[in-house]
């Protein structure tokens, strides 16, 4: 039984914990959040008792009924909580993207080492069933040789969705906080890791990241990439204030085209629904080909991926995202935030994608 302490309490915690309640070798134990309404409502619903219910951090890695750690802080505080989990001999969830600076997370990968704990960068967008579809149908050669992968998250609201408060969301658009943008930096780390779970890690990168709302978002933007392979890939960031979309999480709709020397994939739904299509599309032999037979519930991508960990916990092997891998993905995002700052190409470090279509 790994028993999971959960640190920050906020909106997205919803998402992760589902992973292990109900879980056969899971089960959290202590909750911590600096807000009271927070971890109350949350200790609460995910039947954590009121002593094991924490303002600090620091409280709940000293205690003895937590095995691993879910970290769903902002940005900023990564590293030390992070530090403290591993001193502490826990295991370690820590919410993409894993820092703010590859320093940092080279200093999470070796506090992780130094602790003897296991490090899994959380990505859920790896485990959203569309997205693994469209992985499967490369690897059975459907589309031919990838050519091209497009990316596109239009953001605008939903009426049907969470309301986040203001006070909530303020941190991200505080780059001492943050580290970027809400838009390329923030969700960009879940396009960057689909394209590279999709076809691997670019060689060069090209981008411009624009600035609207008296520089509250860091949109419209356009990011650019080639592999070495030749094939190219892009991801679009938008937002539109008036844009209505359909969604039960955030106002935003994510697609991705992926063309091949002989056909094409679309997935065409992620956080929330533009199109009433199938949720994922191939076009081959001057066939479409609808496919209705997945689930498309953004949020199965989390429990998918909470419970990737679990597995790795209790049966061995490593998790999706390691700590390396976390590493690069966020390499791969500075390196778009310097191609903008920069006006230029930039070269990145190239680095393998995961063996596995299906992770846990």
């Amino acid at each position: 039984m790994i028993r999971v302490g959960i640190i920050g309490c906020g909106r997205i915690s919803d998402l992760h914990a589902p992973a292990y309640l109900g879980h056969k070798n899971a089960a959290i134990t202590a909750v911590a959040d600096p807000d009271e309404a927070n971890r109350t409502a949350r200790g609460a619903a995910w039947g954590v008792p009121e002593s094991a219910r924490h303002a600090d951090a620091a409280e709940l890695l000293a205690r003895d009924d937590v095995d691993m750690v879910e970290i769903l802080v902002p940005h900023h505080l990564h590293l030390r909580i992070s530090q403290q989990a591993a001193a502490a001999g826990k295991h370690i969830s820590l919410q993409k993207p894993m820092a703010m600076s590859i320093d940092e997370a080279d200093a999470i990968i070796a506090a992780a080492r130094g602790g003897g704990v296991t490090l899994k960068v959380f990505e859920n967008f790896v485990f959203y069933p569309p997205i693994q579809r469209a992985r499967a149908l490369i690897d059975a050669g459907e589309i031919g040789d990838v050519l091209s992968i497009r990316l596109k998250s239009a953001a605008g609201y939903s009426s049907e969705g969470w309301q986040v408060p203001a006070e909530a969301m303020a941190w991200r658009f505080d780059n001492s906080k943050s580290g970027g943008g809400p838009q390329v930096f923030d969700d960009g780390h879940h396009k960057f890791a689909s394209a590279w779970y999709l076809h691997g890690f670019p060689s060069t990168i090209h981008a411009f990241i624009g600035n609207s709302f008296n520089g509250v978002l860091d949109s419209p933007s356009v990011v650019t990439w080639q592999y070495d392979d030749g094939a190219v890939g892009s991801f679009e960031a938008t937002f539109s204030p008036e844009l209505r979309l359909h969604g039960k999480y955030y106002g935003q709709d994510d697609a991705i085209e992926i063309t091949g020397t002989k056909g094409v994939i679309w997935v065409t739904r992620g956080h929330g629904r533009m199109l009433d299509v199938a949720p994922v599309l191939l076009y081959r032999d001057g066939v479409t080909t609808h496919m209705d037979d997945v689930d498309a519930d953004w949020g199965v991508s989390f429990i998918k991926s909470g419970r990737n960990f679990i597995d790795v916990l209790t049966g061995g092997g490593d998790p999706v995202l390691t700590g390396e891998q976390g590493r690069d993905l966020l390499a791969f995002s500075l390196a778009a935030q310097r191609s903008a700052s920069e006006g230029a190409r930039v070269d990145v470090s190239p680095a393998p994608p995961p063996a596995s279509t299906s992770p846990h």
